[in-house]
C-alpha cells in the first residue's frame, strides 16, 4: 500500500550499533516508514547511517537533538542496557513512540517510571523481543490453549553459544580514539572510567552498562514463555553462574542457570521453568529452544520450527503383585480387570505435529510496532509485559551475585 510523503512514519534511530542498524533496517522495510536521523556516540556508525539511508539523513551524538525535532514520529532505542530507561522515558514524555530493544530497563526498580511514562503518554512503546511476534510461538499458544499436551509442570529453556561473537567479542576499530567517541556520553550516569574502547564496544561484558546472559538471553526465554502460556511471571526466583571460559576481564557471567517457580493462575497451572545460557557450550555456535512438558505430551520449540509428541496418559495404573502369594495375586487381578478392562486393539494417528513457518520474527515484530502506530495500538510487547519479563531475568543477576532466591510478586511487579 502507497503512502503519501505526509501519511509516512518518520523513525530516528538512537543507539546504532549492531542491533539498531538491525532494527532500523527492519523498521524502514515496512510500508510507509522512513528513517530520518540516528544518534550515537561513534562517528563511525553515523558516518554509516548516512550511507545506508542517504547524505540528508540528520545525525547527532545528542539524542537530546533527536527528541526535540517535531517531524520524528517514533525512535528506536537500541543504546547500551544503562541508558534504556532513561531514554525511553524521556522520548515518550517528548511525544515519540518507542521501540526499546530489550531489555527495557538495566535495573528492576527502573520499571514502574517506564510503565507511568508509557501511560500519561498516550503514545505506543514496544519492547524488542521478538519472539512475542514469532509465528513459532503464536502457533505454540495455540497448541497450549487447546490442551494440547495436557497439565503444565515443567518448561525447559536454553540459548547455548560457542563463539566469540556470540560470545560479545565484538571488534574494535582499527584506531579508536576519543576524536570518533564521545567517551563521556556513553558512560552517562555508570561509574565513571578513564577512555577503554574494550568497554564502549563490548559493554555487554560489563555489568556497569549491560545486564548479561540474563538482560540479553534470559529475557528473550521470559518473553516467549509468557506469549505461550499467559504467565504474568514467577513467584521465586534462584540462579547460579560464573565466568567459566572467556576470562577477558569480563564481570558478567559466561554460563548461567535458574530455576524460577510459577504459580498457580488462571492462565495455567503451576509449573517450573529451568533457564540456562552458557557462551561455550561446545555444541555448534548457536542453540536454542523450549521444551513444554505437560501431562500428556511434549511440545518443543526452536527459532524456526515447533514439534509435538502427543504422549496421552495411561489411565490404567498397572501393578506390583510378583511378591504377593498365587492366590492373592488371582484375586488382585480378578478386581484390577473388572476395573480396567483391556483395551481392544486400535489404529492411532501420528502422535508428532510439526510446525515450520518461514516469517522472520524480527521483520514481524516491527511490523506490529508499525501497525500499532498507524492505528492506535495496543502494543504486542508494552511496557508491562517487557518489566514483567525484564524483572526476573535482572533477580537471576542478583541471586547469582548474592547467592540467595528472591520472592517476587507478578501481579504488583515488587520483589517480595
Amino acid at each position: 500500500m502507497p503512502y503519501a510523503p505526509n501519511d509516512q512514519v518518520q523513525i530516528a534511530l538512537i543507539g546504532s550499533g549492531g542491533m539498531g542498524q538491525g532494527d532500523a533496517r527492519n523498521a524502514t522495510a515496512q510500508p510507509g516508514t522512513k528513517l530520518i536521523a540516528a544518534c550515537d556516540i561513534y562517528q563511525s556508525r553515523l558516518d554509516r547511517m548516512k550511507e545506508n539511508y542517504g547524505a540528508s539523513t540528520f545525525t547527532t551524538r545528542d539524542y537530546r537533538e533527536i527528541l526535540a525535532r517535531k517531524d520524528i514520529d517514533a525512535v528506536i532505542v537500541a543504546t547500551p542496557d544503562h541508558w534504556h530507561s532513561r531514554i525511553t522515558t524521556q522520548a515518550l514524555q517528548a511525544g515519540k513512540h518507542v521501540y526499546c530493544q530489550k531489555p527495557m530497563v538495566q535495573k528492576v526498580e527502573e520499571g514502574p517510571g517506564v510503565i507511568a511514562a508509557e501511560k500519561a503518554s498516550g503514545k505506543i512503546l514496544q519492547i524488542g523481543s521478538q519472539y512475542v511476534s514469532s509465528h513459532v510461538f503464536v502457533k505454540a499458544r495455540e497448541l497450549y490453549q487447546q490442551g494440547a499436551i495436557g497439565e503444565l509442570n515443567l518448561v525447559e529453556a536454553w540459548l547455548d553459544r560457542n563463539s566469540a561473537l556470540g560470545a560479545w567479542q565484538y571488534s574494535l576499530p582499527a584506531d579508536p580514539n576519543e576524536r570518533d567517541i564521545d567517551w563521556d556520553r556513553f558512560i552517562g550516569h555508570a561509574p565513571k572510567r578513564a577512555f577503554d574502547p574494550i568497554r564502549l564496544f563490548r559493554w555487554r561484558n560489563y555489568g556497569d552498562y549491560g545486564t548479561g546472559v540474563a538482560g540479553d538471553l534470559f529475557i528473550h526465554l521470559l518473553s516467549g514463555l509468557h506469549t505461550v502460556t499467559g504467565s504474568l511471571g514467577p513467584t521465586k526466583v534462584f540462579a547460579s553462574g560464573g565466568v567459566r571460559f572467556w576470562k577477558d576481564g569480563r564481570d558478567a557471567p559466561d554460563v548461567m542457570l535458574a530455576i524460577l517457580d510459577y504459580p498457580k493462575s488462571r492462565a495455567h497451572p503451576a509449573f517450573t521453568l529451568s533457564l540456562r545460557v552458557n557462551l561455550a557450550s561446545g555444541i555448534g555456535q548457536e542453540s536454542f529452544g523450549f521444551r513444554f512438558y505437560g501431562s500428556e505430551g511434549i511440545l518443543t520449540t526452536s527459532y524456526s520450527s515447533l514439534r509435538l509428541e502427543k504422549h496421552p496418559r495411561d489411565v490404567q495404573p498397572g501393578y506390583t503383585i510378583n511378591t504377593f502369594a498365587k492366590k492373592d495375586q488371582d484375586a488382585f487381578l480378578q478386581q484390577y480387570r473388572k476395573q480396567y478392562p483391556p483395551k481392544p486393539p486400535s489404529v492411532t494417528s501420528d502422535s508428532e505435529f510439526r510446525f515450520a513457518p518461514r516469517a522472520d520474527a524480527h521483520q514481524l515484530h516491527h511490523e506490529a510496532f508499525a501497525k500499532a502506530i498507524r492505528g492506535g495500538g495496543p502494543s504486542v510487547e508494552d511496557g508491562t509485559f517487557g518489566f514483567r519479563a525484564a524483572a526476573p531475568a535482572l533477580l537471576c543477576n542478583q541471586s547469582t551475585e548474592s547467592g540467595i532466591a528472591y520472592g517476587w510478586d507478578p501481579v504488583k511487579m515488587l520483589r517480595v
